[in-house]
């Protein structure tokens, strides 16, 4: 794969709560990716940008929030996340600082 794909792919990691339990108890990070990357694309990104060993890799496709301006409806753009499983030797710390 070409690398400059690879660098477009993961667009940010996901901290919250859930994504935070997830990572201690499980050997496992989330990342907001692209809308058309597939699974072998977001295993070989991680691979390469964070040089540790993917297991295995869980796609959610959300869909964006309906909202309403006055009497007209519209949507949220909708989001993809990954979750990524890593191997017990390799480990990605996404901590934010206060």
């Amino acid at each position: 794969m070409k690398q400059e794909r690879l660098l477009q792919i993961l667009l940010e990691p996901v901290v919250t709560e859930k994504s935070t339990y997830v990572a201690e108890a499980g050997n496992q990070a989330v990342f907001k990716v692209c809308r058309d990357a597939t699974k072998s694309e977001i295993k070989a990104a991680v691979e390469s940008l964070f040089s540790v060993r993917v297991l295995d890799v869980n796609v959610v496709n959300l869909k964006g929030k309906m909202k309403r301006h006055g009497r007209f409806y519209g949507r949220r753009n909708g989001s993809r996340k990954a979750y990524v499983r890593l191997s017990e030797d390799s480990r990605i710390e996404l901590s934010v600082n206060p």
